[in-house]
């Protein structure tokens, strides 16, 4: 593994984590009154758009930062029509 590749995979870490608050923020308060849907369905756009060029780059980091956190936006996406 490239030494680059390792540099993303420690980015990866950094920016899927931040999203792991949030969730559990709504799940614990059942509230997302202070969530833009739209704003999440953008991002979700641009993540699974970046997985896709991972994918095709085979790049190991693209691909799990963006798999995972896509995941995540579908959760705070589904709480929040949940708790709408």
């Amino acid at each position: 593994m490239q030494n680059i590749e390792i540099l993303g995979l420690v980015a990866a870490v950094f920016t899927t984590s931040a999203f792991v608050p949030q969730v559990f923020k709504i799940w614990k308060h059942k509230s997302t009154k202070d969530i833009s849907l739209v704003m999440y369905l953008v991002f979700f756009a641009g993540t699974s758009l970046w997985f896709v060029y991972g994918m095709y780059h085979e790049s190991v980091s693209m691909i799990l930062a963006n798999g995972i956190t896509s995941a995540l936006i579908l959760v705070v996406i589904g709480l929040k029509l949940k708790y709408k």
